[in-house]
């Protein structure tokens, strides 16, 4: 296995701070205990549509990895990569029930959520109908996506969201909780598990460590 300072040479993370999507990889890359270089690519200011960046991901989303001359985007192809590759620390438990319902948790995040409040949604929302409405809008869709986790994982959680383990369900929950709580100011009172799920999180170094408040990128 390669030493920390080999991995640091040659994992790159291109990230914002803000992005729940890159929140994910970080939170993974700290779990397994992988040292990486963060590239910043601020959003805001378009930096994700230079051509120095399409190159690396012509659909221009964070997080893109790249690990020595490989180059790997999507959150979720990333944190696949990683679980192949750097076994340490395992993101799938091996009960292939559990594995599945991992697997779905995640699937809702990233397919079901994040797409419906992201930048580019809440931007169009906010010029085509009037700027209160987009986050109506994110608070609404984001309730819908806890309401079916909340479900799903009522027979599962433990301590996590899987049981007592951090898992592959776990790394896409805890931004997206995030998210819900501090950027749209969702109430999180009909999500009594999720709520318990965001107060383990806030207890583990890997997740306090990837937060958005502590990245290089942050604001001042």
């Amino acid at each position: 296995m390669a030493s920390s300072g080999e991995q640091q040479k040659k994992l790159k993370l291109y990230s914002y701070f803000r992005s729940s999507c890159s929140h994910r990889v970080r939170i993974a890359l700290k779990l397994k205990g992988l040292e990486y270089e963060y590239k910043a690519v601020n959003l805001l200011k378009g930096e994700h549509f230079s051509p120095e960046f399409t190159k690396l991901n012509p659909i221009g989303y964070v997080p893109v990895l790249v690990d020595e001359d490989f180059v790997v985007s999507d959150s979720f192809a990333i944190l696949l990569y990683l679980e192949e590759k750097y076994p340490q620390h395992p993101l799938l438990p091996r009960d292939l029930q559990r594995r599945a319902i991992n697997y779905q948790a995640a699937s809702i995040v990233s397919s079901s959520i994040q797409p419906l409040q992201n930048l580019f949604v809440l931007k169009y929302i906010a010029e085509k109908v009037n700027p209160d409405e987009s986050h109506v809008w994110a608070r609404n869709h984001i309730g819908k996506g806890l309401e079916a986790l909340e479900k799903l994982l009522h027979d599962y959680a433990g301590k996590y969201a899987t049981g007592d383990e951090v898992y592959l369900a776990d790394c896409f929950i805890a931004p997206q909780l995030y998210g819900a709580i501090k950027r749209f100011r969702l109430d999180m009172t009909p999500y009594p598990l999720l709520s318990k799920l965001n107060e383990a999180y806030n207890q583990l170094p890997a997740f306090v460590d990837s937060a958005p408040e502590n990245q290089p990128d942050t604001p001042v």
